[in-house]
């Protein structure tokens, strides 16, 4: 039994299309000698008459009937391929889950997503906001694909994988004696009213850093569960605080000053991931925004400790 390959039935199918030889080879941008070989070739090899020759024109014939509605299931087929792969290219009818920690979620998670829309306008996003401690059970019961979390997860069942660096700095109210000073110390901080999280939440751990490195237990008049709750106390002019870059990432925020502390510690951001999981295109996508956002609010930061 002979077989007929798919260029031969793109070129049949051009020439039901167009009518003509040169029509079909115009369809497919090639000669037309070439496509009148081909026709030629497939009903010798085949054995079938595929067309009728009338007044110049090529029109398919009555006993190839079955073959012709079977080029068109065929081509129906490609064509709804071609428009699963588009909704795909889009994000249509495609959910991408994920998390991050309330920290990198204040801003930065925003921004990455209006880049990720971008490239997939149709794409269904959910972002959840989680604690270190909830990170496990969003991963390995693959309620998302990732999370972005501002400390090492530890467990053999997942994967970290550091994707930024920043700069753990002092937020205060905009009156605040110390706002007028080009940065400050833990030591003067520490004299103040302070607000920050639990020490001993991971979290909490990071930003006392600072202050233990230089022999001083933190103690605090206010304490938040979340970088959100910190800095929105301080800007209403409850205290002062050590906090994450990447929370205090927007240009404008009024009532609030960023100063650089002298005695800073760095603040390393990872993308956490079930181990053996394959990401989803658009997971990877993500990931690599929230790469390119954390890197620009760092280098921003510098840049305006540095002027």
């Amino acid at each position: 039994m002979r077989e007929i390959t798919l260029r031969q039935v793109e070129v049949i199918r051009a020439v039901m299309l167009r009518g003509t030889i040169n029509g079909a080879a115009e369809h497919l941008n090639v000669s037309a000698p070439g496509i009148s070989r081909l026709i030629k070739h497939t009903e010798e090899s085949l054995g079938i008459r595929l067309f009728e020759r009338r007044a110049g024109l090529f029109v398919p014939s009555v006993e190839a009937g079955a073959v012709f509605d079977q080029i068109r299931e065929v081509y129906k087929g490609v064509e709804n391929l071609q428009s699963v792969l588009g909704a795909l290219q889009k994000g249509q009818d495609v959910r991408l889950s994920f998390a991050s920690a309330p920290s990198v979620a204040q801003f930065i998670a925003a921004r990455a997503i209006r880049n990720l829309r971008q490239r997939y306008p149709d794409l269904v996003i959910e972002l959840n906001l989680l604690k270190i401690e909830e990170t496990l059970d969003y991963l390995l019961l693959e309620r998302g694909e990732f999370v972005i979390m501002s400390s090492y997860v530890d467990n053999p069942g997942v994967e970290s994988r550091k994707i930024a660096a920043g700069k753990i700095v002092a937020i205060l109210p905009e009156a605040h004696p110390l706002a007028r000073q080009p940065f400050v110390t833990v030591a003067e901080l520490a004299r103040e009213d302070l607000i920050g999280v639990d020490p001993s939440d991971p979290y909490g751990a990071i930003m006392a850093q600072p202050f233990r490195a230089a022999g001083i237990e933190p103690h605090y008049t206010l304490r938040g569960r979340f970088a959100q709750t910190v800095v929105s106390l301080v800007r209403h002019g409850l205290g002062v605080a050590l906090i994450d870059e990447f929370s205090v990432a927007e240009v404008y925020m009024p009532g609030l000053v960023r100063r650089p502390v002298r005695e800073t510690l760095p603040i390393d951001i990872y993308v956490v991931t079930k181990k053996g999981r394959v990401m989803s295109n658009f997971a990877e996508a993500a990931i690599a925004h929230f790469g390119k956002e954390l890197a620009e609010a760092h280098v921003h930061w510098a840049d305006a400790m540095h002027d």
